[in-house]
């Protein structure tokens, strides 16, 4: 099996039918991440399809000596954030109560904890949740996000506990809530 940055090199070197490899291996991750940053399945799978279409205009730009994974998913921010600027609404404006009853009807199986994060989680600034997406459910390494985003690993460890320390605040409050 090749690693991912040999086949994206094969991409990059005009072989665009393996970015199906990589497409099999990361939709449904890609996915996740940005059904968890805007609560909107058919958003969700569009910004997924604009990543992969994003990956073939710029493959030329990656050239092997940096990981596959942060490249992809600094491709990833970048689209999220290009989408919200062209509709010219915050990420945070864009979770409405009837979009959190809607999560809440998909996860008629899940503890009230569960519910209770998954509202406080939407309640945190974008970088905040973005941050926490990548690093407890998208499993990268600090040094990994520190790649996607452009800082140092210290810098992302500061953000971590932040926006931990934000996400406790938020699930306490509706926590009293209930």
């Amino acid at each position: 099996m090749q690693k991912d940055e040999q086949v994206m090199m094969d991409v990059a070197s005009g072989d665009i039918g393996k970015l199906s490899i990589l497409f099999e291996k990361y939709h449904v991750r890609l996915y996740n991440f940005f059904y968890k940053m805007n609560y909107n399945q058919p958003l969700s799978e569009d910004l997924t399809q604009n990543v992969f279409e994003r990956i073939i205009k710029y493959k030329s730009s990656f050239d092997g000596s940096n990981a596959f994974i942060p490249w992809m998913f600094r491709i990833a921010r970048n689209v999220n954030a290009d989408h919200f600027k062209s509709v010219k609404i915050k990420i945070s404006d864009n979770v409405e109560v009837q979009q959190l009853d809607k999560v809440e009807e998909s996860y008629d199986n899940l503890s009230d904890q569960k519910y209770l994060l998954k509202c406080a989680m939407s309640k945190l600034s974008d970088d905040y949740r973005e941050v926490l997406l990548m690093t407890r459910f998208q499993g990268l390494k600090y040094s990994e996000v520190a790649d996607v985003l452009q800082c140092t690993e210290s810098n992302v460890k500061i953000r971590v506990y932040r926006a931990i320390k934000a996400l406790r605040k938020e699930y306490s409050k509706l926590e009293t809530a209930n």
